[in-house]
C-alpha cells in the first residue's frame, strides 16, 4: 500500500488505472470503514481510500481539535488488509490551500434532521466529497448506512452535478450488542457505553410498532424521544422518514420502503443511528 498526500502525486499514480474504488474517511477508521474498503474492492481493481479531517464541516463549538487522528494506526489497519492500493492522507493546506470560497449548497432535505442540529454540516460534506471526486475520478465510491442522510445527499450530488461516480452503500457494522461502530464511541465512559445500545433498541421498537400496523407516527416518535430522555439522554430526533426521500413518512402509507432514523447526545458523547423499516398490505 502506497501512502500519498499530494494531489499530484496520486493524480500520477492513478492516471492508468480504469477502475478506481473510493472511500472516503475521517481516520480513526474502525471495523465499519473496513467493511467499505471490502466492498470497493468487490467492485474495483484498484482502492483508494482518503484519511482527512474536514474542518468545513465541523461548527465552531463542535470537536474539530479533539477529533481523533491516528494517522499511523489507520495506515497498518489499511495495510493489513491486504486489499488497499493507496491511502491518500493530505494535509489541510493540501485540499484548502486558500480560503475555501466556492462551496456547494447541498437541496434542501440537507436543512432537517442532522442539517437542522449541526448547520453547514453537509454544506462541508459535499464540498470536500466532490473535490475529492475531483482529484481521485474514482468509479465506484462507498458509503455506510449509518450516516444515512449523507449518503442520500451523496447519491443526490453525483445525479443533479453529472458527476460520472457510482454511489455504493454498505450496511452499518454493530458491535455484538448491536451498537453502530463509530470513531465518536471512544468518548463513552463505561456506564455510558452500556447505556448506548438503548438507542438502538429504542429505533427497533419504531421499527417493530410500524411494521406491525401502527401508523401514528408522530406518537411513536415522541415516545421514542420520552424512553431516552427519562435515561438522561439529550435528544436531537427521532423521525420516521420516506427511505427516498428523506421526507416524513405520510401516517397512510402503504407498501412503501420508510426508515427510523435517531440522533442524541449521550453525556459529552452525539450518537446516531437508523434502522430501514419496510411495510407491506
Amino acid at each position: 500500500m502506497e501512502i500519498i498526500s499530494d494531489i499530484a502525486s496520486l493524480r500520477a499514480r492513478l492516471a492508468h488505472e480504469s477502475s478506481i474504488g473510493f472511500v472516503p474517511t475521517m481516520g480513526n477508521l474502525h471495523e465499519g470503514h473496513l467493511s467499505l474498503v471490502r466492498a470497493a474492492q468487490q467492485k474495483t481493481a484498484c482502492v483508494v481510500v482518503s484519511i482527512f479531517v474536514n474542518r468545513l464541516q465541523f461548527a465552531p463549538a463542535e470537536d474539530f481539535d479533539q477529533y481523533p487522528r491516528t494517522l499511523a494506526d489507520d495506515c497498518k489497519l489499511l495495510e493489513d488488509q491486504g486489499v488497499v492500493h493507496i491511502a491518500f492522507a493530505p494535509g489541510e493546506e493540501t485540499l484548502y490551500p486558500v480560503k475555501q470560497e466556492f462551496v456547494l449548497d447541498p437541496p434542501p432535505v440537507a436543512d432537517t434532521l442532522e442539517g437542522q442540529f449541526r448547520p453547514g454540516f453537509f454544506r462541508g460534506v459535499s464540498t470536500v466529497v466532490l473535490k475529492l471526486f475531483n482529484i481521485v475520478q474514482p468509479r465506484v465510491a462507498v458509503f455506510g448506512k449509518k450516516d444515512y442522510q449523507q449518503l442520500h445527499i451523496m447519491r443526490k450530488l453525483v445525479q443533479q452535478l453529472n458527476v460520472p461516480v457510482e454511489i455504493a452503500a454498505v450496511d452499518t457494522v454493530r458491535a455484538p450488542d448491536n451498537l453502530a461502530l463509530s470513531s465518536r464511541n471512544r468518548y463513552l465512559t463505561h456506564a455510558e457505553r452500556a447505556e448506548a445500545t438503548r438507542l438502538y433498541r429504542v429505533l427497533s421498537q419504531v421499527k417493530q410498532s410500524v411494521e406491525c400496523g401502527s401508523r401514528n407516527f408522530h406518537e411513536l416518535e415522541k415516545n421514542a424521544m420520552e424512553i431516552l430522555r427519562d435515561r438522561g439522554w439529550d435528544v436531537d430526533y427521532i423521525a420516521i422518514r420516506h427511505r427516498d426521500t428523506l421526507m416524513p413518512a405520510s401516517e397512510c402509507a402503504e407498501d412503501i420502503d420508510m426508515v427510523v432514523l435517531g440522533a442524541a447526545r449521550l453525556g459529552k458523547t452525539r450518537l446516531i443511528d437508523n434502522l430501514e423499516v419496510s411495510i407491506k398490505n
